[in-house]
């Protein structure tokens, strides 16, 4: 088994998130009267998204008297304009709180300015975003390296893999390098490609897929930066009528967890997130912010834990 570098151990991580949760809890904060948030998602069309609205939303709800709570909830589709027209919006609407889960890191600066101007906190959720006021996500490079060991241990250190890519945010990035770091451990691992984009999408995986196992079509095992486009590869396992393959992933979508107990299901596993726990600690983080209460951190990483048919009865998934 392997291990991480020291900058990126999940234990450590452990510790921050449990001091960060211990940081909400003892605060006593004034209940406002009501709260209205302004979250701009990459893509609704994934339920890792919609479980991150519903965990901002129930937790705006429990910190506000009488459940008073508004959301405005859009999806990006990973497009800079379209999103930076969304933070314009929110702002325009004078939400109380931004949630944002950025196309591009380094894109949305100037008007997260805007937002804080007017004295709107910024919180970057499940990906970065370069300027705002604090950030939650998985720890990507630690998931992306987890379920890429997980991966390699299954084929006993040897073979041929594929890295199903996708858009590049942070979170992406970050799941890819962590993947790159394990296979490079073993010599008798061959990486014959990673970076062809699925778009993060079941769609994307299918044809994504549908060409790798044209091009390559011994491959032992494959890496999808997420559940959807993971679901997406194995329908093209399935229709090529290829079963020589596993596929591991990061998520713990319903739907992955769901088809992982399959009998013909070509799914080794996956690095599940939180994305209710994240937006959770984003709101109370942005509610800390509106009464004037300094953030004691100002970034939280949340490990994966590897859920696969055998551990899945005590895994924790969304």
């Amino acid at each position: 088994m392997s291990r991480l570098k020291t900058r990126h151990c999940p234990f450590i991580l452990s510790i921050f998130l449990l001091s960060m949760t211990s940081w909400v809890q003892a605060e006593t904060l004034d209940r406002l009267a009501y709260l209205r948030l302004g979250i701009s998602v990459s893509d609704l069309g994934n339920p890792y998204f919609a479980a991150l609205a519903q965990g901002a939303k129930r937790q705006a709800q429990a910190l506000v008297e009488s459940d008073q709570v508004e959301t405005l909830l859009y999806s990006s589709a990973y497009d800079v304009e379209r999103q930076t027209q969304q933070i314009e919006s929110f702002i325009e609407q004078s939400v109380d709180m931004i949630l944002v889960s950025a196309a591009v890191f380094d894109a949305f600066e100037a008007v997260i300015d805007r937002a804080q101007s007017r004295g709107i906190p910024v919180l970057a959720v499940d990906v970065k975003a370069l300027g705002a006021d604090a950030t939650v996500t998985t720890h990507n490079y630690q998931a992306g390296h987890l379920a890429c060991d997980q991966l390699a241990q299954h084929l006993n250190f040897q073979g041929d893999v594929v890295i199903l890519n996708g858009p590049p945010v942070s979170s992406i990035i970050e799941r890819v390098e962590g993947c790159q770091q394990a296979l490079a451990q073993y010599p008798a691992i061959r990486l014959i490609s990673s970076d062809l984009n699925t778009g993060g999408s079941r769609e994307g995986g299918l044809e994504t897929m549908t060409h790798v196992l044209t091009r390559y079509p011994d491959i032992q095992g494959v890496f999808s930066i997420n559940d959807p486009a993971a679901l997406g590869a194995e329908m093209a396992g399935q229709q090529a009528g290829k079963r020589n393959f596993v596929i591991a992933s990061v998520d713990g979508a319903p739907s992955f967890i769901s088809r992982l107990q399959a009998d013909d299901s070509l799914l080794l596993g996956t690095a599940t997130q939180s994305p209710a726990k994240m937006a959770e600690l984003a709101v109370q983080m942005g509610y800390d912010l509106l009464q004037g209460k300094a953030l004691n951190l100002r970034e939280v990483l949340i490990p994966a834990r590897w859920v696969n048919a055998a551990n899945l009865d005590a895994a924790e998934v969304w």
